[in-house]
């Protein structure tokens, strides 16, 4: 296996730039996560690292090569895609095989091969079927183990689990983070689902129209957001935008909302203008001694849990709290903030200011 580092990658398809000058790296042995909704340039960004498109600019190296213009055949890499791209006239053992029998292994130790990955995959018992009649989860473990066979040095993965069904996808990607931690791979996983890439990546590049906005572990980005975008991206529901006109200033540690003020933590730089607090649902409370206050909109039940969505000073939030609590529609409630928690926002693009809190995790990203 093997570490891949994308140095200031940039993809141009005429006057559109799909991927502007990205940067991060692939430890070797991580799963790692691009997401982003669609369009933002991560499935191209895969397409570079594969050699299926090579870039415009910048350096692809993969376990210390330098590969940015060399094809997909000379990367030893293995590419899954999301409609199983498999061979219809061959059964699953045909299909695991075919890439070895291209390289010129002896057939016995093809079959051993095989074999071996089937029985991890638990797709042994139908190696003789054709693939046409399997289930999707059963094509989607075929086109894994196809991969799987050759020993590449990094697996691509381009939404492997899209085509499944929900209940499907949550086993399959369970299976698949098992899979990893077994065998140790090098994993670059390309998906738009927030929730998938925080169940299953070690480290989560965030992108949007072609550029990277965060990149670090998940807990760091869904606490710790670099930008707006990250913070309503990550999360459900996302995180809180409280906006405010204001002054705020290095070892600040407070803002004024609606002239209520609100504790936050210690400010490292200053901003002006048109600033924003952002909060996660989950870090609101009710309070009955909260000068700040918010009238109650709708409730959405969750079984333990219930989101209230309440009308602010500053604009609508949604909490997190019990279900057990009783609050009713047009009801006045008192809300009271996490300040360890808070985030400020400032600028066009909303780029998170430093804090004591966020300042190590910025500074990473």
């Amino acid at each position: 296996m093997a570490q891949i580092r994308i140095e200031n990658v940039r993809k141009e398809f005429g006057a559109f730039t799909a991927v502007q000058s990205s940067s991060f790296t692939v430890e070797d042995g991580e799963f790692f996560m691009l997401l982003g909704p669609s369009g933002c340039g991560k499935t191209t960004t895969l397409r570079m690292m594969a050699g299926l498109e090579l870039p415009t600019s910048g350096k692809i190296y993969i376990d210390g090569e330098e590969v940015g213009m060399k094809p997909a055949s000379k990367r030893d890499i293995a590419f899954v895609f999301q409609m199983f791209a498999l061979y219809p006239h061959m059964n699953v053992g045909k299909n695991m095989s075919y890439p070895l029998i291209s390289q010129g292994m002896p057939k016995a130790d093809v079959k051993k091969r095989v074999l071996e990955v089937a029985q991890i995959l638990g797709i042994d018992h139908i190696l003789n079927k054709s693939v046409g009649g399997l289930s999707g989860g059963d094509r989607q473990r075929v086109a894994l183990g196809r991969a799987i066979v050759r020993e590449p040095k990094a697996f691509l993965m381009d939404e492997p689990l899209g085509a499944l069904d929900a209940e499907f996808r949550e086993r399959m990607a369970e299976e698949l983070r098992a899979l990893h931690d077994r065998m140790g791979a090098t994993t670059v996983y390309v998906t738009h689902d927030q929730l998938e890439a925080m169940q299953m990546g070690d480290k989560i590049v965030v992108m949007n129209h072609g550029v990277v906005e965060q990149f670090g572990v998940p807990q760091d980005i869904y606490d710790w957001p670099a930008t707006k975008f990250v913070a309503n991206f990550i999360g459900s529901p996302p995180m809180n935008f409280l906006d405010f006109h204001g002054i705020i200033g290095s070892g600040f540690d407070a803002v004024d909302l609606a002239g209520c003020k609100i504790s936050i933590p210690e400010m490292r730089e200053g901003a002006e203008g048109d600033l924003t607090l952002g909060v996660r649902p989950e870090h609101i409370h009710f309070s009955d001694t909260s000068e700040y206050r918010g009238q109650v909109v709708a409730t959405e039940y969750l079984g333990t849990d219930q989101i209230v969505t309440l009308e602010t000073p500053n604009g609508e939030v949604k909490a997190r709290i019990a279900s057990s609590v009783a609050v009713a529609a047009g009801e006045i409630i008192g809300l009271e903030f996490d300040s360890r928690t808070l985030t400020v926002f400032s600028g066009p693009k909303g780029h998170a200011l430093r804090s004591s809190a966020n300042e190590k995790v910025l500074a990473h990203g």
